[in-house]
Parts: structure tokens; sequence; C-alpha cells
């Protein structure tokens, strides 16, 4: 067993970055081109992921460099506007993002349009609430990305009672090229360390910012990036990108 250092993280975490950009690329260009054609109709992206993987949303919205029509979509949203109550949303019996009967509930929440389209993220892609909310997405006739790691998804049980897993909904599918149980690093004992998917989730999500800014500058739209806020022109330009899609993002 080589000693755990971060130089041993280092050269394990590259080997799956390595491993994605030769196998997903085209994947992520696919995902790309579903966003460049959804903002260039007017419409929003709206990402969820539940658990760890809202850090893919993040990643996607609300910061300098990003494409305002990102829409985040987070589960805490139903304490938020009331539709549970925190001990319910907290309940350890009956945890939140395993739950496969709140999908309707979930995308009422949001002013959703014919022509927005949808990217859901799950490592494990089992989860019954993930899974519930993609199937609704694709009944109301939205386009479906889907981030999740094939070797995860592949060796368990769905969690949802259709038994489907995040990935049959996918109109464009991309493989994370993560391990089952996220945690990258052997320890020589029953646990291992360094989770991994935050990472190629980052590089996906900017890889498909990256390449739906290329799209929709070939198509001749206006790029709606949100500036860094350090003048009054760029906070004004922000203001107005914010107020265009008020009430959707």
């Amino acid at each position: 067993m080589r000693e755990i250092n971060m130089d041993l993280f280092y050269e394990e975490m590259m080997k799956v970055v390595d491993v994605l950009e030769g196998k997903e690329m085209d994947n992520i260009r696919k995902a790309s081109e579903v966003c460049a054609e959804t903002i260039a109709q007017g419409g929003v992206v709206h990402v969820f992921g539940s658990g760890h993987s809202v850090g893919f949303g993040m990643e996607l919205a609300g910061r300098p460099g990003s494409l305002v029509p990102f829409h985040t979509i987070v589960t805490s949203d139903f304490v938020l506007h009331g539709k549970v109550s925190l001990a319910e949303f907290k309940d350890p019996d009956n945890i939140f993002e395993r739950r496969a009967d709140i999908a309707d509930r979930l995308y009422d929440l949001y002013d959703i349009r014919p022509q927005d389209s949808f990217i859901i993220i799950s490592n494990s892609g089992i989860n019954g609430v993930v899974i519930d909310f993609a199937i609704k997405a694709k009944q109301e006739g939205h386009k479906v990305i889907v981030v999740t790691s094939w070797q995860h998804t592949s060796a368990e049980a769905s969690r949802h009672p259709s038994g489907k897993k995040l990935y049959e909904m996918g109109d464009v599918v991309i493989d994370n090229c993560g391990p089952q149980g996220d945690a990258l690093i052997e320890t020589g004992k029953i646990e291992k360390i360094c989770s991994i998917s935050s990472i190629t989730g980052a590089f996906i999500a900017q890889s498909i910012t990256t390449e739906t800014c290329r799209l929709l500058s070939e198509r001749g739209v206006e790029l709606p990036l949100l500036l860094s806020e350090d003048s009054e022109e760029n906070r004004k330009h922000n203001a107005e990108l914010r107020q265009k899609y008020a009430g959707r993002i």
C-alpha cells in the first residue's frame, strides 16, 4: 500500500479526469447543444441534484462567468416555500432524497416553460426524488441531461418504485467516471477516502458552460453572462439580465 498523501490523491484524481476527458466529451457536447438550444429559444436550464450533487448547480449558476439562464433547484425549497416542515425535511427515518412521491410538487414550485430543459445529477442514480423528477420532466416534454456514475448506478438496485434508474430518463447521459461509493483512495482498511464526483462534476459543469457559450456565439446569440460586480456598468448589466429571467431563476 502506497503512502496516503495529497500527491497520491492528485495522481488518482487526474487518472479519473483523464478517463472522463477521453470518454465523455462527445456527451458533454451533446448536453451543451441542448443547453444552447434552450437558451436560444428564451428558455431556462433547470439544474437539480440532491445531497452533495447540489454542488453541480452551484458551479453553473450565480457566479461571475456563469450563464444567467441556469437555475439551481434544491429540495430545501420545499421548506422555504412552506410545503413541508423542517422536521419532515430532516426526518432520518424517511430520507428526503430517497422519496418517490414529491416530483409534481417540486416541479410546481417553479415557473417552468415548454422550451426549458433539465440537468439532473445523482452519483448513484438510484434515489427516488431524482428519478421521480426526471420522469416528471420527460412527461412534460422537456429534454433531460443526466450526470451520474456508471460504475455506481450499475452496481446497485433502484430505490424507485418503478425499478428505473436515473440514466434511463436521459436524452443525454454523462458518466462522471467515478467509482461506486464515490470515495477514491484505498486505505488498506474497509474505508476509502476522497470523494471524486465534486471534482468531475465541476469539470463537466464548466465544460458545458464553455461549449454552450461557443454554440450560442456561433448562432449570433448574445451571451447572457454574469459579470464581476466591480463596476456600476457591470452591476447594471447583471441586474438587467436577472430581470429578464425574473421569477424563473
